[in-house]
C-alpha cells in the first residue's frame, strides 16, 4: 500500500451523526437466578466508551487526523460524559444540546467475557435543533477534507440528503454509512459502506457472487453513488465502482467482539482517503484495521503501530 502513518496526521475530518455512550458493565456469573431462567451477573466494575458517530470520530484521532464532530446530545450526565470523553480524545466538538431528549445510551452487561444483555435508552432529537445543527454544518465545510455521515437510524441525520448536496457544491467527499431501507436520500454520495444485512434489506437476497455484483452496480448507479463498499465480515470486503470490483480478503484472526468494528473501518477509509490515499489503498487499510478491532472487547481504537506493523 502506498500510504504510511505519517501520511494520515494530515487528514482533517468532519464527522456527523448519532452520537452515543457506550457503558459495560462487567462481572462473574455463577448462578441462574430463582426468579427466572436467567443468569445472575455480580457486576464488580463497568466502563464508559464513545458509541456511534462519536466512536467513528474517536478512530479517526486516534489515527493522528485532525478530527471534530457534529451531533445531539441531551442535557444530561451521559451528555456531559461523551462531551468531555471528546474533548480529552482532542476532537473538536461542535455538539447541539437539545434538553428535550435524552442522550442514547447502549447499556451492555458483560458476563464471563461475554456479552449477556444489551439495553438501549434512546429518543430522537427535536426538528429544530436538526435545522440549527444543519446551519452549522454548512458554515463549518469549508475547513475539512472530507465528510462522514455515520447513520445509526437514530435521528441525528434527519437532513442527510441536504448535508450531502450543501458537501458536493463545497467539493468535499462524502463517505456514508447507511441505515434502513431507504437509500435515496444518501444519492450523490462518494461512497456507501452497507454490511451484508444492511444492502440485503434494499437491493433483496443474491443467489450468486454474480447476482450480488449486479445488484449492487444497479443500486449504485441508480443513486449516482462513486463507489459502494460492501463489508462481508468473514468474506472480507468488496468495492464496486465503475470500474474492475476489489475483493479483499478477511484478516485471519480471531474474532472476539465485532461491536463498533464498522465505525473503525469507516473511519480508516475517511482518514486515509482525506490524506490523499489511492481508494483500493485505503479499502485494504481498513480491512486490515477492522481485522484487528474484532479481537477487542467492545467499542475500541486501533493505533497507527498496530494498523502499520
Amino acid at each position: 500500500m502506498n500510504i504510511s502513518k505519517e501520511q494520515l496526521k494530515g487528514a482533517r475530518i468532519l464527522v456527523v451523526g448519532d452520537l452515543m455512550l457506550d457503558r459495560y458493565w462487567f462481572g462473574d456469573v455463577s448462578r441462574i437466578s430463582p426468579e427466572a431462567p436467567v443468569p445472575v451477573v455480580l457486576v464488580d466494575h463497568s466502563d464508559e466508551r464513545l458509541g456511534g458517530a462519536a466512536n467513528v470520530a474517536r478512530n479517526a484521532a486516534a489515527l493522528g487526523a485532525t478530527t471534530a464532530i457534529m451531533g445531539v446530545l441531551g442535557v444530561d450526565e451521559p451528555g456531559d460524559r461523551i462531551a468531555s470523553m471528546l474533548q480529552s480524545a482532542g476532537i473538536h466538538t461542535h455538539v447541539v444540546r437539545d434538553d428535550q431528549s435524552p442522550t442514547i445510551i447502549k447499556l451492555r452487561v458483560i458476563g464471563r467475557q461475554q456479552q449477556l444483555l444489551r439495553i438501549d435508552f434512546e429518543k430522537p432529537p427535536s426538528r429544530d435543533v436538526l435545522l440549527e445543527k444543519l446551519d452549522q454544518y454548512a458554515a463549518l465545510l469549508p475547513d475539512f477534507d472530507l465528510i462522514v455521515l455515520s447513520d445509526y437510524g437514530k435521528g441525528g441525520l434527519t437532513h442527510v440528503k441536504e448535508m450531502i448536496r450543501l458537501a458536493k457544491v463545497a467539493g468535499k467527499p462524502v463517505l456514508v454509512d447507511p441505515k434502513g431501507e431507504e437509500y435515496q436520500k444518501y444519492a450523490g454520495a462518494d461512497l456507501l459502506t452497507p454490511n451484508r444485512s444492511e444492502l440485503r434489506q434494499v437491493v433483496g437476497r443474491w443467489k450468486s457472487e454474480e447476482d450480488l455484483r449486479t445488484r449492487a452496480q444497479a443500486l449504485r448507479t441508480e443513486l449516482s453513488v462513486t463507489h459502494l463498499l460492501l463489508t462481508r465480515s468473514e468474506e472480507g470486503m468488496t468495492l464496486y465502482g465503475s470500474g474492475d470490483e476489489l475483493h479483499v480478503p478477511a484478516q485471519a484472526r480471531e474474532v472476539f467482539d465485532v461491536s463498533g468494528a464498522g465505525d473503525t473501518v469507516m473511519a480508516t477509509l475517511a482518514v486515509a482517503l482525506g490524506s490523499g490515499a489511492d481508494i483500493n489503498d485505503a479499502v485494504k487499510l481498513a480491512n486490515k484495521a477492522g481485522g484487528i478491532v474484532v479481537g477487542k472487547l467492545g467499542t475500541a481504537v486501533i493505533s497507527p503501530d498496530e494498523l502499520f506493523s
